[in-house]
């Protein structure tokens, strides 16, 4: 069955913005090349927050994308720069949209563990997400040599 994942990134400080902003272009260029990528999307929020919703063939094929390249040198990162983080999973035959992720988050979703969380973290009692600043993320086409 495929699987969405949500994530919800709020960056605590204008500073860890640049390093944030170069090592999202890296990992959105992995997803898009990763093996059971199916689709997804980007959310530029208000407040250095940042959504992502990615569709996958399965959790291996997620893990796999998670576990490598520019996605695992992020992650340690993360702690550090964000005082929110959240993730949420499910299964799913189709992308949903943004107000269903939303959803999804704030009745399924998961804190991770950041070093300065806001008074908001646990509870992911967050503002509505800012809906109009979205962008696809489109799986790569496979080579023409493969």
């Amino acid at each position: 069955m495929p699987l969405v994942s949500v994530t919800r990134l709020r960056i605590r400080a204008l500073r860890f913005l640049p390093a944030f902003a170069l090592h999202a272009v890296r990992t959105a260029r992995q997803v898009r090349a990763a093996p059971g990528f199916r689709g997804g999307a980007i959310l530029r929020d208000r407040d250095w927050t940042f959504w992502t919703l990615t569709a996958w063939d399965g959790p291996e094929s997620m893990r796999s994308y998670m576990g490598a390249d520019a996605h695992r040198a992020a992650m340690p990162r993360l702690s550090h720069w964000c005082d929110e983080a959240s993730t949420v999973h499910w299964d799913a035959a189709e992308l949903p949209g943004w107000a269903e992720a939303d959803k999804r988050m704030r009745d399924w979703g998961r804190a991770s563990r950041v070093r300065h969380p806001s008074p908001r973290h646990e509870t992911l009692s967050y503002r509505p997400p800012r809906l109009s600043a979205s962008a696809a993320l489109v799986p790569k086409p496979p080579s023409a040599g493969m």
